[in-house]
């Protein structure tokens, strides 16, 4: 029987350390010019790093700001989707930007979910069929000062319920 190229890999490898090299190599990724620098075993903690470099600065010198945006916004749903497993969707819905300063020089930011909120999502799924959430996460200088603030909303739904809805709509 055929094994996708996840499930061979997940033989020899961490699911994190899969996680981290996976969007590390993707040419999507690639092209927002940040790097995943860690990954806790378990993905609820996942920090990037994002370099100022003459492919993401802008005409102040600065790191552009799509750049910024681009680094954070897929790590969240796919963090998700991972830690929640095949039971469950997760979509990116929203995002909201906040740019406190010019970022410089080389900036890091970290994804964190919680046990508690991890059990509070699958709860809220059960009772409620799909939920939106929202995430907060900044984008810091070497000195901890905050360069940028996102705000990301994400739907999440339990996927035979989503599956329903998906064919309510078609017809």
């Amino acid at each position: 029987m055929y094994k996708s190229g996840t499930e061979f890999l997940k033989k020899y490898f961490k699911v994190s350390t899969i996680y981290k090299y996976g969007f590390n190599w993707s040419p999507m990724y690639r092209r927002t010019t940040a790097k995943l620098v860690e990954v806790s075993d378990d993905l609820y903690y996942v920090k990037i790093r994002l370099k100022l470099n003459w492919k993401n600065r802008n005409y102040a010198g600065t790191i552009f700001g799509g750049s910024m945006l681009a680094a954070t916004d897929p790590i969240y749903m796919i963090q998700l989707l991972q830690i929640l497993g095949n039971d469950y969707v997760v979509w990116d819905k929203a995002v909201e930007a906040r740019y406190k300063k010019p970022a410089k020089s080389t900036i890091y930011g970290e994804f964190i979910f919680s046990e508690e909120e991890i059990k509070s999502i699958k709860q809220k799924v059960k009772a409620e069929q799909q939920i939106d959430i929202t995430k907060t996460m900044n984008l810091v200088d070497k000195d901890q000062q905050i360069v940028a603030t996102f705000n990301k909303t994400l739907y999440i739904a339990d996927k035979r319920f989503y599956k329903d809805k998906l064919k309510k709509r078609k017809s």
